[in-house]
């Protein structure tokens, strides 16, 4: 037994040498290496994205379009030929001057929260969408950062007006814009919709 311990701490010596870093409590770190305790060097954090989204993916050919509030902008709309704005849960930007048309604009009340009723949100934003549609117009449809509120908006549209199943609609919808996030109650609320 005795020589099987001195194997084992003969062979010790002929490990590889490795490195430990342990964040602790405080998000402190410290890197253990060769029996020594060595500071980490702090841990950058995310990096802030402030340029503007403006930039509406297109849901659907020419005539759907989803975004944030930055494409709420006189430019954007002049450059998609937008001719329906629908904000959701957060108030029409201004539209500044600029604009060569009119822009329907419609406001429809709705909190990024899971006990949100969504369905009574579909009947208001459906009906503008649908009477978008049939003039030949173009919608864009935002709330603040077009990921949740605006994206559950859009599903429940091409589910329930273009007889698409949810994952049918959510994934075209992630397919065109991939930063979309609903809310959980938003996604039950849409699974419900397909019964």
């Amino acid at each position: 037994m005795a020589s099987f311990l001195e194997q084992l701490r003969n062979r010790k010596t002929e490990l590889q040498r490795t490195e430990t870093t342990v964040t602790y409590m405080d998000g402190s770190r410290k890197i253990f290496r060769n029996n020594l305790e060595i500071d980490a060097p702090p841990r950058l954090g995310f990096i802030v994205d402030d340029s503007p989204d403006q930039v509406p993916a297109c849901i659907v050919s020419q005539f759907l379009y989803l975004g944030s509030q930055d494409c709420v902008r006189a430019e954007v709309l002049e450059k998609y030929a937008i001719t329906h704005v629908l904000s959701v849960g957060i108030e029409t930007p201004p539209l500044e001057a600029g604009l060569s048309r009119a822009v329907e604009k419609k406001f429809v009340q709705c909190l990024d929260l899971p006990e949100t009723n969504l369905r009574d949100v579909l009947e208001e934003t459906n009906d503008f969408i649908e009477g978008c549609r049939t003039q030949g117009g173009r919608v864009l449809v935002h709330c603040n950062a077009g990921v949740s509120r605006s994206t559950s908006v859009v599903v429940g549209y091409l589910m329930l007006q273009c007889d698409q199943s949810f994952l049918q609609a959510l994934g075209l919808v992630k397919s065109k814009r991939p930063c979309i996030k609903p809310n959980a109650g938003f996604i039950k609320q849409l699974r419900q919709l397909q019964s």
